[in-house]
């Protein structure tokens, strides 16, 4: 590659877009290609800057993603694609670079890299050191609840929470569950990345805050190797994410990382690529939990693109993350 290598963001004026654009600009080791907004909708014009690029980083709803893809013509130009299109696809590798220990090489190598969902990655990074060591069996039968600020939502929730007066939003979009149907399009990334063979009980949620995540997975000792305990657990984790940058596992029982000693705030990661891992337990009840804490617009989206994108250009993998980005989402009241 000669040169500084390029990058096409396709869908920069959505969400994720906007924060991968924003990690990117100034950078002085790639440039970004944009396209004019009054051709946003325009194929050929699309068509030409995604063959002539180096990586084309899709920010669109699947079937857009799905429709760029078959646009590109170009075997030279790489792919990251941040929507569910391609999560479980065979030939597209799954950028959580943490994941596994040859996760990251498989990253830097491939052509296709599937960015992966925000709870997915609370979740599998959770679960997955768990089951490998067997710890978790693969056919249990896990819950996962979770809460996410309404930038999950993408632009049109963002819209409608900012638009409305702080009284008629807490009076119209309070804390809620959804996908009661008991179906999400992350449930498969979870099963087939956390090792699983079925997918779990997933409970998502939207909290009344912008951006920020929790994703908890409740374990009772039938869900365990008989006799683990809650530092057997912690101590598997501390192990498989020790020396990564953007990994942390807390304290056992979250130490001084809870605020007032004893809230796990969502927010507490806001405009940063990192993501926390926590474990709480009751020994004589059997009980743990587990929690995981990141920014879902952060190392659940843009963040994590931008270090897919990194790994994949051969360039320093933290390029465009050591710094947050600025922080926009304070609770409404």
């Amino acid at each position: 590659m000669s040169g500084k290598p390029t990058v096409f963001i396709d869908g920069e004026a959505g969400t994720t877009g906007l924060q991968i654009r924003a990690r990117l600009e100034g950078r002085d080791d790639l440039t970004l290609v944009s396209i004019a907004p009054d051709r946003r909708k325009d194929p050929e014009e699309r068509r030409r800057l995604l063959n002539e690029v180096d990586v084309a980083v899709l920010c669109l709803p699947d079937a857009a993603a799905i429709e760029s893809v078959s646009l590109i013509r170009n075997p030279a130009v790489k792919v990251l694609d941040a929507s569910t299109a391609h999560r479980t696809a065979p030939d597209w590798v799954y950028g959580f670079p943490e994941l596994l220990p040859a996760q990251r090489a498989a990253v830097a190598a491939a052509s296709r890299v599937s960015n992966p969902g925000c709870y997915p990655t609370g979740f599998t990074a959770l679960v997955r050191p768990l089951v490998d060591t067997g710890l978790i069996a693969a056919d249990a039968a896990l819950t996962v609840n979770a809460v996410s600020g309404f930038s999950g939502g993408g632009r049109q929730m963002v819209e409608d929470y900012e638009a409305a007066s702080p009284v008629g939003r807490e009076a119209a979009y309070p804390y809620g569950d959804y996908a009661l149907t008991l179906e999400h399009k992350h449930l498969p990334e979870m099963a087939v990345y956390g090792g699983l063979d079925q997918s779990p009980l997933f409970v998502p949620a939207v909290g009344h805050f912008k951006c920020g995540m929790l994703v908890h997975v409740p374990l009772t000792a039938s869900l365990l190797k008989p006799g683990t305990t809650a530092a057997d657990v912690h101590a598997v984790l501390a192990a498989r994410y020790a020396g990564e940058g953007f990994v942390g596992v807390a304290p056992q029982d979250g130490g001084d990382l809870l605020r007032d000693g004893k809230f796990l705030d969502p927010r507490a990661l806001n405009g940063t690529n990192r993501i926390e891992l926590f474990v709480f337990g009751h020994q004589s009840r059997g009980q743990i939990l587990l929690a995981a804490r990141l920014d879902n617009l952060g190392k659940g989206a843009s963040g994590a693109a931008v270090q897919n994108l990194n790994l994949m250009l051969g360039l320093p993998e933290t390029a465009g993350l050591e710094t947050p980005l600025p922080l926009t989402d304070t609770i409404m009241t």
